[in-house]
Protein backbone atom coordinates (compact mmCIF):
# COMPACT_ATOMS: atom_id res chain seq x y z
CA UNK A 1 0.00 0.00 0.00
CA UNK A 2 2.87 2.38 0.77
CA UNK A 3 4.28 2.14 -2.75
CA UNK A 4 1.02 3.00 -4.51
CA UNK A 5 1.08 6.67 -3.51
CA UNK A 6 4.43 7.47 -5.19
CA UNK A 7 3.27 5.57 -8.24
CA UNK A 8 0.13 7.67 -8.34
CA UNK A 9 2.25 10.80 -8.16
CA UNK A 10 4.49 9.60 -11.00
CA UNK A 11 1.47 8.66 -13.11
CA UNK A 12 -0.17 12.02 -12.46
CA UNK A 13 3.04 13.81 -13.42
CA UNK A 14 3.32 11.85 -16.68
CA UNK A 15 -0.31 12.56 -17.59
CA UNK A 16 0.13 16.25 -16.85
CA UNK A 17 3.26 16.38 -18.98
CA UNK A 18 1.47 14.67 -21.85
CA UNK A 19 -1.48 17.03 -21.68
CA UNK A 20 0.58 20.19 -21.31
CA UNK A 21 1.32 20.73 -25.03
CA UNK A 22 -2.37 20.31 -25.92
CA UNK A 23 -3.41 22.70 -23.19
CA UNK A 24 -0.78 25.19 -24.31
CA UNK A 25 -1.91 24.89 -27.92
CA UNK A 26 -5.51 25.60 -26.92
CA UNK A 27 -4.45 28.58 -24.87
CA UNK A 28 -2.32 30.06 -27.65
CA UNK A 29 -4.35 32.40 -29.84
CA UNK A 30 -4.50 31.49 -33.53
CA UNK A 31 -2.66 32.56 -35.58
CA UNK A 32 0.48 33.05 -33.53
CA UNK A 33 2.88 32.94 -36.48
CA UNK A 34 2.80 33.44 -40.29
CA UNK A 35 0.24 31.45 -42.29
CA UNK A 36 0.84 29.95 -45.73
CA UNK A 37 -1.89 29.88 -48.36
CA UNK A 38 -1.16 27.25 -51.02
CA UNK A 39 -2.81 28.09 -54.34
CA UNK A 40 -3.05 25.47 -57.13
CA UNK A 41 -2.81 28.02 -59.94
CA UNK A 42 -0.38 30.65 -61.18
CA UNK A 43 -0.02 34.20 -59.90
CA UNK A 44 -2.60 36.50 -61.43
CA UNK A 45 -5.33 33.88 -61.76
CA UNK A 46 -8.69 34.43 -60.07
CA UNK A 47 -7.84 31.96 -57.28
CA UNK A 48 -4.56 33.74 -56.66
CA UNK A 49 -6.23 37.15 -56.55
CA UNK A 50 -8.78 35.84 -54.07
CA UNK A 51 -6.09 34.28 -51.86
CA UNK A 52 -4.00 37.44 -51.77
CA UNK A 53 -6.95 39.65 -50.87
CA UNK A 54 -7.97 37.25 -48.08
CA UNK A 55 -4.39 37.11 -46.86
CA UNK A 56 -4.27 40.89 -46.58
CA UNK A 57 -7.49 40.84 -44.58
CA UNK A 58 -6.15 38.25 -42.13
CA UNK A 59 -2.92 40.22 -41.73
CA UNK A 60 -4.92 43.37 -40.96
CA UNK A 61 -7.00 41.47 -38.37
CA UNK A 62 -4.24 39.48 -36.67
CA UNK A 63 -0.96 41.28 -37.53
CA UNK A 64 0.38 37.94 -38.79
CA UNK A 65 1.89 37.63 -42.26
CA UNK A 66 0.14 35.46 -44.84
CA UNK A 67 2.41 34.02 -47.52
CA UNK A 68 0.82 32.93 -50.82
CA UNK A 69 2.60 29.91 -52.31
CA UNK A 70 1.59 29.28 -55.94
CA UNK A 71 2.07 25.61 -56.82
CA UNK A 72 0.66 25.56 -60.33
CA UNK A 73 0.57 22.50 -62.53
CA UNK A 74 -0.90 19.01 -62.88
CA UNK A 75 -4.47 20.30 -62.63
CA UNK A 76 -3.93 21.42 -59.04
CA UNK A 77 -2.60 18.09 -57.86
CA UNK A 78 0.82 19.42 -56.83
CA UNK A 79 -0.74 21.99 -54.52
CA UNK A 80 -3.33 19.63 -53.07
CA UNK A 81 -0.69 17.01 -52.33
CA UNK A 82 1.57 19.58 -50.62
CA UNK A 83 -1.30 20.87 -48.49
CA UNK A 84 -2.43 17.35 -47.54
CA UNK A 85 1.07 16.50 -46.30
CA UNK A 86 1.50 19.67 -44.23
CA UNK A 87 1.31 19.75 -40.44
CA UNK A 88 -2.34 19.81 -39.25
CA UNK A 89 -1.97 22.99 -37.24
CA UNK A 90 -3.84 25.58 -39.29
CA UNK A 91 -0.72 27.27 -40.63
CA UNK A 92 -0.99 25.72 -44.10
CA UNK A 93 -4.26 26.45 -45.89
CA UNK A 94 -5.30 25.29 -49.35
CA UNK A 95 -7.23 28.00 -51.22
CA UNK A 96 -8.65 25.99 -54.08
CA UNK A 97 -11.54 25.31 -56.45
CA UNK A 98 -13.82 22.58 -57.74
CA UNK A 99 -10.90 21.40 -59.90
CA UNK A 100 -9.05 19.72 -57.03
CA UNK A 101 -12.06 18.92 -54.86
CA UNK A 102 -14.78 17.81 -57.28
CA UNK A 103 -13.47 17.19 -60.80
CA UNK A 104 -10.04 15.60 -60.52
CA UNK A 105 -11.14 12.31 -59.00
CA UNK A 106 -13.23 11.70 -62.12
CA UNK A 107 -10.62 12.94 -64.59
CA UNK A 108 -7.58 11.01 -63.32
CA UNK A 109 -7.14 7.33 -62.53
CA UNK A 110 -4.90 8.00 -59.57
CA UNK A 111 -4.54 11.09 -57.41
CA UNK A 112 -1.70 11.80 -54.94
CA UNK A 113 -4.30 12.97 -52.41
CA UNK A 114 -7.82 12.15 -51.24
CA UNK A 115 -10.09 15.19 -51.51
CA UNK A 116 -12.16 14.04 -48.52
CA UNK A 117 -9.96 11.96 -46.20
CA UNK A 118 -6.84 14.15 -46.43
CA UNK A 119 -8.56 17.46 -45.67
CA UNK A 120 -10.76 19.24 -43.17
CA UNK A 121 -13.25 21.60 -44.79
CA UNK A 122 -13.05 25.17 -43.47
CA UNK A 123 -15.41 27.37 -45.48
CA UNK A 124 -16.67 28.11 -48.93
CA UNK A 125 -15.25 31.35 -50.29
CA UNK A 126 -16.99 32.21 -53.52
CA UNK A 127 -19.09 31.07 -56.45
CA UNK A 128 -18.93 32.28 -60.01
CA UNK A 129 -20.47 31.79 -63.39
CA UNK A 130 -19.10 31.13 -66.83
CA UNK A 131 -20.21 32.58 -70.12
CA UNK A 132 -20.98 30.95 -73.47
CA UNK A 133 -19.24 32.95 -76.19
CA UNK A 134 -18.89 32.80 -79.96
CA UNK A 135 -16.73 34.88 -82.35
CA UNK A 136 -17.93 38.45 -82.92
CA UNK A 137 -18.71 37.62 -86.57
CA UNK A 138 -20.53 34.37 -85.76
CA UNK A 139 -23.91 33.92 -87.49
CA UNK A 140 -25.44 32.78 -84.17
CA UNK A 141 -27.13 35.55 -82.22
CA UNK A 142 -28.67 33.39 -79.51
CA UNK A 143 -28.29 30.07 -77.70
CA UNK A 144 -31.38 28.80 -79.53
CA UNK A 145 -29.89 29.56 -82.97
CA UNK A 146 -26.60 27.94 -82.04
CA UNK A 147 -28.19 24.77 -80.71
CA UNK A 148 -30.63 24.51 -83.62
CA UNK A 149 -27.70 24.39 -86.04
CA UNK A 150 -25.83 21.95 -83.79
CA UNK A 151 -28.80 19.56 -83.68
CA UNK A 152 -29.17 19.58 -87.46
CA UNK A 153 -25.42 19.24 -88.03
CA UNK A 154 -23.92 16.81 -85.48
CA UNK A 155 -20.16 17.25 -85.09
CA UNK A 156 -19.96 20.28 -87.38
CA UNK A 157 -19.41 22.78 -84.56
CA UNK A 158 -16.42 22.74 -82.20
CA UNK A 159 -15.95 24.04 -78.67
CA UNK A 160 -12.66 24.76 -76.93
CA UNK A 161 -11.77 24.51 -73.26
CA UNK A 162 -8.68 25.15 -71.18
CA UNK A 163 -9.93 24.12 -67.73
CA UNK A 164 -12.01 21.37 -66.18
CA UNK A 165 -14.82 23.85 -65.47
CA UNK A 166 -14.87 24.97 -69.09
CA UNK A 167 -14.70 21.41 -70.45
CA UNK A 168 -17.46 20.01 -68.25
CA UNK A 169 -19.68 23.04 -68.92
CA UNK A 170 -19.41 22.34 -72.65
CA UNK A 171 -20.11 18.66 -72.16
CA UNK A 172 -23.16 19.38 -70.00
CA UNK A 173 -24.49 21.76 -72.66
CA UNK A 174 -24.36 18.97 -75.22
CA UNK A 175 -25.98 16.44 -72.91
CA UNK A 176 -28.86 18.69 -71.92
CA UNK A 177 -29.50 20.03 -75.43
CA UNK A 178 -29.16 16.76 -77.30
CA UNK A 179 -26.31 17.96 -79.52
CA UNK A 180 -22.92 16.68 -80.63
CA UNK A 181 -20.17 19.29 -80.64
CA UNK A 182 -16.51 18.47 -81.20
CA UNK A 183 -14.25 19.21 -78.23
CA UNK A 184 -10.85 20.86 -78.79
CA UNK A 185 -8.61 20.87 -75.69
CA UNK A 186 -6.29 23.77 -74.77
CA UNK A 187 -3.78 24.29 -71.99
CA UNK A 188 -5.64 27.40 -70.80
CA UNK A 189 -8.85 29.29 -71.48
CA UNK A 190 -6.86 32.28 -72.69
CA UNK A 191 -5.37 30.18 -75.49
CA UNK A 192 -8.80 28.81 -76.36
CA UNK A 193 -10.44 32.23 -76.58
CA UNK A 194 -7.61 33.46 -78.80
CA UNK A 195 -8.42 30.69 -81.27
CA UNK A 196 -12.13 31.46 -80.87
CA UNK A 197 -11.52 35.07 -81.89
CA UNK A 198 -9.48 33.79 -84.84
CA UNK A 199 -12.27 31.48 -85.98
CA UNK A 200 -10.45 28.19 -85.34
CA UNK A 201 -13.27 27.02 -83.03
CA UNK A 202 -16.96 27.97 -82.96
CA UNK A 203 -17.76 28.41 -79.28
CA UNK A 204 -16.60 27.96 -75.71
CA UNK A 205 -17.90 28.28 -72.17
CA UNK A 206 -15.27 30.25 -70.29
CA UNK A 207 -14.73 31.90 -66.94
CA UNK A 208 -15.78 35.52 -66.74
CA UNK A 209 -12.23 36.71 -66.02
CA UNK A 210 -11.22 35.46 -69.47
CA UNK A 211 -14.43 36.14 -71.34
CA UNK A 212 -15.75 39.50 -70.13
CA UNK A 213 -12.79 41.66 -71.29
CA UNK A 214 -13.15 40.23 -74.81
CA UNK A 215 -16.92 40.69 -74.69
CA UNK A 216 -16.49 44.34 -73.65
CA UNK A 217 -13.93 44.83 -76.42
CA UNK A 218 -16.36 43.48 -79.00
CA UNK A 219 -14.08 40.59 -79.97
CA UNK A 220 -16.52 37.85 -78.94
CA UNK A 221 -20.28 37.72 -78.51
CA UNK A 222 -21.90 36.48 -75.31
CA UNK A 223 -24.92 34.23 -75.81
CA UNK A 224 -25.62 33.00 -72.28
CA UNK A 225 -24.26 32.61 -68.76
CA UNK A 226 -23.89 29.25 -67.05
CA UNK A 227 -25.51 30.06 -63.70
CA UNK A 228 -29.23 30.08 -62.91
CA UNK A 229 -29.31 33.84 -62.44
CA UNK A 230 -27.89 36.61 -64.60
CA UNK A 231 -24.51 38.09 -63.81
CA UNK A 232 -24.51 41.73 -62.63
CA UNK A 233 -21.59 42.48 -64.95
CA UNK A 234 -23.54 41.12 -67.96
CA UNK A 235 -27.13 42.09 -67.12
CA UNK A 236 -28.37 41.86 -70.71
CA UNK A 237 -27.04 38.33 -71.28
CA UNK A 238 -29.65 35.65 -70.48
CA UNK A 239 -28.84 32.51 -68.56
CA UNK A 240 -28.53 29.35 -70.64
CA UNK A 241 -31.47 28.08 -68.59
CA UNK A 242 -33.54 31.12 -69.67
CA UNK A 243 -32.44 30.59 -73.24
CA UNK A 244 -34.12 27.21 -73.37
CA UNK A 245 -31.80 24.62 -71.79
CA UNK A 246 -33.90 24.24 -68.66
CA UNK A 247 -32.01 23.36 -65.49
CA UNK A 248 -28.58 24.14 -66.93
CA UNK A 249 -26.22 25.23 -64.16
CA UNK A 250 -22.46 24.81 -64.24
CA UNK A 251 -20.42 27.39 -62.41
CA UNK A 252 -17.20 27.25 -60.43
CA UNK A 253 -16.43 27.70 -56.75
CA UNK A 254 -13.62 28.55 -54.37
CA UNK A 255 -13.12 27.06 -50.90
CA UNK A 256 -10.57 26.74 -48.10
CA UNK A 257 -9.26 23.47 -46.66
CA UNK A 258 -6.64 22.48 -44.10
CA UNK A 259 -4.94 19.11 -43.51
CA UNK A 260 -7.08 16.45 -41.83
CA UNK A 261 -6.60 16.41 -38.09
CA UNK A 262 -6.37 20.17 -37.66
CA UNK A 263 -7.94 21.03 -34.27
CA UNK A 264 -11.58 22.10 -34.49
CA UNK A 265 -11.03 25.41 -32.63
CA UNK A 266 -8.35 26.36 -35.18
CA UNK A 267 -10.65 25.44 -38.08
CA UNK A 268 -13.40 27.54 -36.53
CA UNK A 269 -11.15 30.56 -35.98
CA UNK A 270 -9.72 30.34 -39.49
CA UNK A 271 -13.24 30.14 -40.90
CA UNK A 272 -14.22 33.26 -38.97
CA UNK A 273 -11.20 35.17 -40.27
CA UNK A 274 -11.89 34.14 -43.86
CA UNK A 275 -15.59 34.97 -43.59
CA UNK A 276 -14.70 38.41 -42.24
CA UNK A 277 -12.33 38.90 -45.17
CA UNK A 278 -15.12 38.19 -47.64
CA UNK A 279 -16.90 41.32 -46.38
CA UNK A 280 -14.00 43.71 -47.01
CA UNK A 281 -13.79 46.25 -49.84
CA UNK A 282 -10.99 44.44 -51.76
CA UNK A 283 -13.04 41.24 -51.80
CA UNK A 284 -16.16 43.10 -52.90
CA UNK A 285 -14.13 44.57 -55.76
CA UNK A 286 -12.82 41.10 -56.63
CA UNK A 287 -16.30 39.62 -56.91
CA UNK A 288 -17.65 42.66 -58.78
CA UNK A 289 -14.95 42.39 -61.43
CA UNK A 290 -14.97 38.58 -61.68
CA UNK A 291 -18.73 38.16 -61.79
CA UNK A 292 -18.85 36.02 -58.67
CA UNK A 293 -20.31 36.27 -55.21
CA UNK A 294 -19.16 35.43 -51.67
CA UNK A 295 -19.96 31.93 -50.48
CA UNK A 296 -19.22 31.62 -46.74
CA UNK A 297 -20.23 28.32 -45.13
CA UNK A 298 -19.71 26.23 -42.03
CA UNK A 299 -17.29 23.29 -42.38
CA UNK A 300 -20.29 20.93 -42.39
CA UNK A 301 -22.03 22.89 -45.15
CA UNK A 302 -18.90 22.92 -47.28
CA UNK A 303 -18.39 19.17 -46.85
CA UNK A 304 -21.99 18.51 -47.93
CA UNK A 305 -21.73 20.91 -50.88
CA UNK A 306 -18.45 19.32 -51.98
CA UNK A 307 -20.02 15.85 -51.91
CA UNK A 308 -22.96 17.02 -54.03
CA UNK A 309 -20.68 18.77 -56.52
CA UNK A 310 -18.40 15.74 -56.79
CA UNK A 311 -21.37 13.55 -57.68
CA UNK A 312 -22.62 16.12 -60.20
CA UNK A 313 -19.27 16.42 -61.93
CA UNK A 314 -18.91 12.66 -61.95
CA UNK A 315 -22.26 12.20 -63.69
CA UNK A 316 -21.43 14.72 -66.42
CA UNK A 317 -17.93 13.37 -67.01
CA UNK A 318 -19.14 9.76 -67.17
CA UNK A 319 -22.01 10.62 -69.50
CA UNK A 320 -19.56 12.47 -71.76
CA UNK A 321 -17.47 9.34 -72.07
CA UNK A 322 -14.36 11.13 -70.81
CA UNK A 323 -11.80 8.47 -69.90
CA UNK A 324 -9.70 9.20 -66.78
CA UNK A 325 -6.07 9.91 -67.64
Amino acid sequence: MMTSTPRRHVLATLIAAALAPAAFAQATPYPAKPVTFIVPFAAGTATDQLARALGQSITADTKQTVVVDNKAGASGMLAAQAAARAAPDGYTVLITTNTTHAANEHLYKKLPYDAVKDFAAVTGLGKGGQVLVVPANSPYKSVAELLEFARKNPGKLSFGSGSSSSRVAGELLQQMSGTQILHVPYKSNTLAITDLMGGQINLMVTDTSTGVPQIKAGKVRALGVSTTKRLPMLPDVPTIDEAGVKGYDMGYWFAAYVPAGTPAPVVQRLGELLAAGLKTAPLKAFFDTSGGEPFPTTPQQLAKFQAEETQKWGRVIKAAGIEPE
